[in-house]
């Protein structure tokens, strides 16, 4: 299956993560987008709500459901930000953070074993081949007008 394209391999792959993490999820009464929203709140000072979206790289309207559920389910409570009186800050439950435990143990688990099965130096080209694919499409180095600037 080499002969693929990027697109497909990178899709299909994150396709099959998330299912992997979404049935693992299911065993804890949650899914991969709660345990990675539990792993982006800071467990000591809680995160402010509109910082959360970017960092995860999430739509405002798609974290916002995602944040009620959790907050329904007794993971996060939202409170005003003293710094700021017009934020609000989300902190992680003392269920948030066990949750968010678990959340970190599945992610060091998929890492663990990923690691065991393949080189430190194929996981160096790995890791070399998406930083370059992300500077390409971060620099708008993909769809150009001019076709001479892609090399």
């Amino acid at each position: 299956m080499r002969e693929t394209t990027i697109d497909y391999a990178l899709r299909a792959t994150w396709q099959a993560v998330a299912r992997m993490y979404n049935e693992e999820a299911k065993n804890f009464n949650s899914t991969m987008a709660i345990g990675f929203t539990l792993l982006s709140i800071d467990p000591k000072t809680g995160t402010p709500s509109t910082a959360l979206g970017p960092k995860m790289g999430m739509e405002a309207t798609s974290l916002s459901r995602i944040l009620k559920s959790m907050e329904l389910k007794g993971f996060i409570e939202r409170r005003p930000n003293p710094l700021d009186g017009r934020g609000v800050l989300i902190h992680l439950t003392p269920l948030g953070l066990a949750k968010r435990k678990v959340s970190k143990d599945a992610v060091l688990r998929f890492n663990e074993v990923v690691r065991d099965k393949v080189s430190e130096e194929k996981l160096d080209y790995f890791f070399d081949v998406m930083e370059i694919i992300n500077k390409l499409i971060s620099d708008r180095k993909i769809f150009t007008i001019d076709s001479n600037t892609i090399k």
